[in-house]
This record gives C-alpha cells, structure tokens and sequence, in this order.
C-alpha cells in the first residue's frame, strides 16, 4: 500500500485551502513512509525557512507514525537525538506534521510550516481529512 503523487497532491491542496481559510502562508511537504519528500508547495509569501520544517515535521511524523508534535517533549532525549543524527539531523520534533494511514497502515506524513505550531498542525490535519 503507498501514498501516490494524486493523493500528496489532494493533501497539499486540502492543507492550502485551511491555510487560505485562516489567511496563513504556509510550506507544505507530503513525504512516504520512509520519510521521503513526494511533493512540496509552498504558497506566495510564506517564509522560506518553512519548507524546511515542514520537510522536517513530515519526516519525524513518518519515522515515529504519531504526529511530530508528540515527540517535543522527548526531542532532548539521547535516543530522539541519536536517531536524528544517523539519518543526517533532517527531523523537526515540533508541532505541525501528522502521519497518515491506510486501512490502519501508515503510509507517509503531511508537515507544515510557516504559521504557530497549533496553525501548522491544523492545516496538516486538514490536508489529511482529504483522503
């Protein structure tokens, strides 16, 4: 079972339409259960430091299949940081990516960046509701 571009791409459009909706500029990042980046947008104005958190928050959200907020406040601890640096310290342990799952299996993570952590999560849950 895997995620495809059609549906990173229904979970982007649905994570925008959020953002729009609470007039935020967000990064949007769809990865696959490895983690690996499927598709990025980031939206007019949104800061670009975002499309790396949000690559970031995917990742970590892929990695543990929670959201990545859960992980903030075990960031510090010598495993979280152990395995963040043998995969090259790409992981973001903070609010604002969700995992997502298939018929109970998990499939890949939407993370987003650009607003408050609540409005990063918000807009990735939404996206997520679109499959």
């Amino acid at each position: 079972m895997t995620l495809t571009l059609a549906d990173a791409n229904r979970v982007i459009a649905g994570a925008i339409e959020k953002a729009n909706q609470i007039g935020a500029k967000m990064n949007i990042a769809v990865c696959d259960a490895g983690g690996r980046l499927l598709a990025f947008q980031r939206m007019d104005g949104a800061m670009w430091a975002g499309s790396f958190g949000s690559q970031g928050k995917a990742m970590a959200s892929a990695a543990f299949g929670r959201p990545s907020g859960e992980l903030t406040p075990r960031a510090d601890h010598p495993t979280l940081r152990g395995i963040a640096a043998a995969e090259g310290n790409h992981m973001f342990y903070g609010q604002g990516g969700v995992p997502i799952f298939r018929q109970g299996v998990l499939i890949g993570a939407c993370g987003v960046g650009g607003g408050s952590a609540q409005e990063d999560e918000d807009c990735a849950r939404a996206g997520v509701e679109k499959l």
